[in-house]
């Protein structure tokens, strides 16, 4: 292009010229503009621009934690407030309220950061207190941070309120928010660290798909000493008032099991086949749990009875938890049928022989639902049942075995050593005639029904 300088004389001929290289140069950069517009936001777009595959991630764990809260408020809530005599049911809400509430905050001050920030083998760093500094990209699995940490608070909120079960109908209101809030820390984020953090169980190859270890262990063996701790309630085992209200048991396990299927199916961390395969083994472990509970009690009192079919499907979801995306569906149905009949008998062995007040049967369901589906991990999640387990059977089972032992292990450490430190500051259980009249009234100032 002949340059142009204020004191040139324009003539036709070169104006038309001009005007043909001017037509030129837009020319070329049309056809220029898309990859140079390309390029420039490739490198202005920020780190965690989402493609479709991505968002669809997103969406699926924010469902899923939604699913999860929905499993604590109100799924838990009306499963344990259905269970206790009219005039404890507020009693009963009010604790898994307050400690969605403060478990919620520590999780977000602290909590959190302390199970997943860094790799060290014991516990996490300090790093993203408050949820700052949070990565665009939360490890493999290319969703934020902030995503993630949303999802496992949902887990933080419910493991401690499922303790709420072992001491419904006794339990002095201070103490169990001084001691949910307190166990949240000493024991649920050391052991989430341990298995999902990075921790020192996970390096040794210890496999928790979604809380077996981390959530029912923990809390089904702190119930159990809970339960000896505060004492039986009056009349146990032989003069007890029925549940109130089955309908609001059978109610809350239907928003368990639904909601169970984020509590699987989320921990996936992806919406895909996995997600797929961890809620087809959830849903059958359930509806195979249920199933076995109301046969064994047909067999046993020759009834089929709704409390039943509800324990049984919580038994089935508890017991699938750990190895849901790792079981086949065919291994999923035998997972369920185990855990049922495993968990029925540890209800009788507990409450019968031991005559331990664990109210609402924690231990027995959760407890040993989530220590046995943990061990039995290696074997009915193997390959060779249509699962995904790799690597040596007994191999598998010992790190499985070990990883529940120290588990349940520093659970009930940290257990006994809370209810010592507590019991001077806070009584661990109310008054007899608190007892009597109910916690609605002699806790709460309230009544959940007119006649209660």
């Amino acid at each position: 292009m002949p340059s142009l300088s204020p004191c040139a004389t324009i003539t036709p001929h070169t104006e038309k010229a001009q005007r043909g290289d001017l037509i030129g140069i837009l020319h070329r950069m049309r056809s220029v503009a898309p990859v140079a517009l390309a390029l420039l936001l490739g490198t202005m777009a920020p780190a965690h621009a989402a493609g479709p595959d991505t968002q669809g991630h997103v969406a699926w764990l924010l469902t899923a934690s939604a699913l999860v809260l929905f499993m604590t408020l109100p799924g838990l809530a009306l499963f344990y407030g259905g269970l206790v005599q009219a005039k404890n049911l507020l009693s009963v809400m009010m604790q898994c309220f307050a400690i969605c509430c403060v478990a919620s905050l520590l999780w977000i001050a602290f909590g959190y950061s302390l199970a997943f920030d860094g790799a060290a083998p014991l516990l996490g760093g300090l790093g993203k207190l408050f949820l700052s500094r949070m990565t665009d990209d939360y490890g493999t699995t290319h969703i934020p941070e902030n995503v993630f940490a949303l999802f496992q608070m949902t887990f933080a909120v419910i493991t401690p309120a499922l303790i709420v079960g072992a001491f419904v109908e006794r339990v002095n209101f201070a103490f169990v928010v001084a001691f949910s809030a307190l166990w949240l820390v000493l024991v649920y984020v050391p052991v989430a660290h341990w298995m999902w953090g990075g921790g020192w169980l996970s390096a040794l190859g210890a496999l928790d798909f979604a809380g077996g270890i981390v959530v029912h262990t923990t809390a089904g063996v702190s119930a159990l000493l809970l339960a000896i701790r505060i004492g039986r309630r009056k009349g146990f085992p032989q003069h007890m008032t029925p549940p109130h209200s089955p309908g609001l048991t059978m109610a809350g396990a239907g928003m368990l099991w639904v909601g169970w299927f984020g509590f699987n199916g989320g921990s996936a961390l992806a919406a895909d086949g996995s997600a797929a395969s961890a809620i087809i083994a959830t849903h059958a472990a359930a509806a195979a749990g249920a199933a076995t509970w109301i046969a064994a009690e047909w067999f046993k009192i020759g009834k089929p009875t709704s409390i039943g079919i509800a324990t049984g499907c919580v038994a089935g979801l508890a017991t699938i938890t750990p190895m849901a995306g790792y079981a086949g569906p065919g291994a999923a149905i035998a997972v369920g049928v185990l855990g049922a009949t495993v968990c029925f008998a540890a209800t009788l062995f507990v409450k019968q022989r031991l005559s331990i007040d664990d109210s609402l049967d924690v231990f027995a369901v959760h407890g040993v639902g989530g220590m046995l589906g943990s061990l039995l991990l290696p074997i009915l999640a193997s390959k060779a049942l249509g699962g995904t387990f790799e690597g040596p059977v007994f191999a598998g089972l010992g790190v499985q075995a070990l990883a529940v032992a120290v588990t349940a292990a520093w659970s009930l450490a940290v257990t006994e050593g809370l209810c010592r430190l507590l019991a001077p500051v806070t009584p661990l259980r109310v008054g007899a005639e608190e007892e009597f009249d109910g916690l609605d009234l002699a806790t709460h100032g309230e009544r959940a029904y007119e006649h209660a």
